[in-house]
């Protein structure tokens, strides 16, 4: 006969501090950067940037994985980890170096049942994971979903038309800023794999397609 794992109940006062750490871990793999930061100018690489992804995406692990009827916490604690590393890592690492991050934290700041700290690390250190969804825990599923949903919809179309500014392009090239986030939607749509991230996601990218209507309405010369 198996164990039964009681999934720990993370009180609010535990995710805020698993914040503040993850967001002064990222400030400071900013500052350590020799030349006083790496991108630093370019938002995509910023403390900030990138934990409000990591609030983002934790908010919805938690909704999808309330949904679909996977631990919570488990699912929650691993997005605010996810990519704690992001910012002193090379790409094809971070998973694995967040998950390193997550585990020394859990098992140094409270009494965390193993179980649960080794099921948050598989999830963060899978996050990368390009397969099938559905090959993983439910848990790391929804996290992966999360971070997919993140980039669509009001949120990624407004990133990209950030960067327009920052790549110094004019606004009649919103049409294919645009574009690529409607690509990435439509990748989103195929990569998740539960009912409420293909909700949301069909939901986003409706949101993307009615902006781009309306810019081809009134932008001379957008969309021919």
């Amino acid at each position: 006969m198996g164990v039964e794992i009681t999934e720990p109940d993370v009180s609010d006062a535990e995710y805020e501090a698993m914040k503040r750490f993850v967001f002064e871990y990222l400030a400071a793999s900013v500052e350590k950067e020799d030349d006083g930061g790496r991108m630093r100018w370019y938002p995509w690489h910023s403390a900030e940037y990138r934990h409000n992804h990591i609030l983002n995406v934790t908010d919805l692990a938690a909704d999808i994985a309330e949904a679909e009827g996977a631990a919570v916490d488990v699912t929650k604690t691993a997005a605010v980890f996810h990519d704690v590393a992001k910012l002193e890592t090379a790409q094809d690492r971070h998973a694995e170096a967040g998950a390193r991050i997550a585990r020394e934290y859990l098992q140094s700041q409270g009494e965390y049942p193993e179980s649960f700290v080794d099921q948050v690390a598989r999830a963060v250190e899978n996050h990368s994971y390009q397969g099938s969804v559905s090959d993983l825990p439910l848990e790391t599923q929804c996290l992966i979903e999360a971070d997919l949903l993140d980039k669509v919809g009001a949120n990624g179309t407004a990133l990209m038309l950030l960067r327009m500014g920052y790549e110094s392009r004019v606004h009649m090239d919103a049409d294919e800023m645009v574009e690529r986030v409607l690509e990435r939607g439509v990748d989103a749509v195929g990569r998740v794999e539960s009912e409420t991230a293909q909700g949301l996601a069909h939901q986003r990218l409706k949101r993307v397609k009615w902006f781009r209507e309306w810019l081809e309405d009134e932008i001379a010369g957008m969309g021919e």
